[in-house]
């Protein structure tokens, strides 16, 4: 892995994934009071210059200890706006995608910086489909801080706030009337599952969802009080305690989400992670046997998708990172699942959004009507290799001008350039892009082995260490 001097000053981000930074420090660096409200104004006047009649929108939260804070500028300040706030308190990600559309709300807000630490927090804006907003209207957002072009209520027109408490089971109904969620398998099944909600929603979420399905639940890290355990990005390292519980408890599944609960991430009945890229494979296997359609993925995410869907005589289509960019790709194909390989799963059917439970739902409905254990299912599909890394550049280097320079040093292999670059050899593939949501540049390869990530990754290295080298 190169690291490089990161630039510790800058960690507030604006970019497609939302508006995210740490909370203190100072105004334009940091997420601080100030820069929450400024966006928040901006969110609000975005809407209503879009908006024909009066402006509703729905406010959730993860569990982090600065989300009362942000949640109160944040609603009083589309309140000063005129606007009215559906508040949905403690929540998730796809709860309040879901109750946008529920309560025909022109907007909604997620206050969450999903897998970042603690310290962070974000902003993350949604349609009146409750989708995430595109990238044209992200930058017309941005055009009002610009501008400052701000117009409050007068005291007789400032908004209101109501708050609702079925958000998440009205969610959860939704899911359990899927067609393809056999609830009574499920129940049949008598299944022992450990959860790991990370001390965030996915502590209530997960456990209520479980509760319906008839599962027996052992929580571990359940409590929502922001105070995650270990580092909130679900990933083989960070969750042990859950591999330890399994193992304790024999449960036949473990099931580890983020803190704002679109991640999802299954572990089997050994205590061995099922692989956070191939939560998607499974859950697409599934549907694809009830429903024939093209499927898609981002470019970061397993060739195990492509190879899926080759079984099963339909089509794959990659898209670039970013929730809203699968999406976007999934309405073109009339796809009939999708997602990302860091264990985001999107089912149209249900809505176009990231979705930890109801990947969750379809997952025990495979393994009940099929009655298999997880490590029996896991062997059924490609078994890659993948290694994640991240670059972390010094603020003097030129990000894009690496990434073109890398693109330039492999032209003899196949190169795709709609998101940072993506090297395809014919048994492996390395991506590098700027990520959305950190200060660094992300790199991300894939093979048959270990020994062969290395050595394509060290290619890649080579010709970083060389732009270094020229700049």
């Amino acid at each position: 892995m190169l690291i490089f001097v990161k630039n510790k000053s800058m960690t507030l981000i604006a970019s497609v994934s939302g508006i995210r930074g740490t909370i203190g420090g100072s105004v334009e660096n940091n997420l601080t009071p100030l820069d929450t409200v400024t966006f928040a104004a901006a969110y609000g006047s975005w809407l209503l210059s879009h908006s024909t009649s009066s402006c509703k929108v729905v406010i959730g939260r993860d569990a982090r200890i600065s989300g009362p804070m942000v949640q109160q500028l944040v609603q009083q300040t589309l309140v000063g706006l005129g606007i009215d706030i559906i508040d949905v308190g403690l929540s998730t990600t796809p709860t309040v995608e879901m109750e946008v559309v529920r309560q025909k709300a022109q907007g909604g807000i997620i206050l969450t910086a999903s897998h970042n630490p603690k310290e962070w927090n974000a902003l993350k804006l949604l349609n009146a489909k409750g989708e995430f907003i595109s990238k044209t209207d992200g930058e017309d957002l941005m055009q009002h801080i610009a501008d400052q072009s701000f117009d409050f209520a007068t005291v007789d027109n400032l908004g209101k706030i109501t708050t609702v408490t079925d958000a998440m089971e009205a969610h959860i109904n939704a899911i359990l009337s899927l067609d393809w969620v056999d609830v009574e398998a499920i129940k049949t099944a008598n299944f022992s599952v450990v959860i790991d909600g990370v001390n965030s929603t996915g502590g209530i979420a997960v456990p209520m969802l479980l509760d319906k399905l008839g599962v027996n639940v052992t929580k571990i890290h359940c409590t929502p009080n922001g105070e995650f355990p270990h580092n909130p990005e679900p990933l083989k390292e960070h969750l042990t305690d859950l591999a330890d519980a399994v193992l304790e408890h024999g449960a036949q599944l473990g099931v580890a989400v983020d803190p704002d609960v679109d991640r999802l991430v299954f572990m089997d009945e050994n205590g061995v992670l099922f692989g956070e890229e191939y939560t998607l494979v499974a859950c697409a296997d599934y549907v694809l046997q009830h429903q024939k359609g093209a499927v898609v993925s981002n470019l970061s995410s397993s060739r195990a998708l492509a190879d899926l869907a080759l079984t099963h005589g339909v089509e794959y289509h990659a898209s670039a990172v970013g929730e809203v960019n699968v999406v976007e790709k999934m309405k073109a194909e009339n796809a009939v699942i999708g997602g990302e390989g860091n264990g985001g799963v999107i089912l149209p059917s249900l809505h176009y959004g990231r979705d930890a439970l109801v990947g969750i739902a379809l997952f025990l409905s495979y393994l009940a009507k099929q009655e298999i254990s997880v490590s029996a299912l896991k062997s059924k599909y490609s078994n890659y290799v993948m290694a994640k890394q991240k670059i972390e550049l010094s603020p003097d280097w030129d990000a894009d001008a690496l990434l073109a320079y890398v693109a330039k040093t492999f032209l003899k292999e196949r190169v795709t350039t709609i998101d940072g670059v993506k090297i395809d050899f014919n048994d492996s593939w390395i991506h590098l892009r700027k990520s959305n949501t950190e200060p660094i540049v992300r790199l991300y390869a894939e093979a048959n082995s270990q020994d062969r990530i290395a050595e394509q990754v060290a290619k890649v290295e080579a010709a970083i260490a060389a732009f270094v080298a020229s700049a």
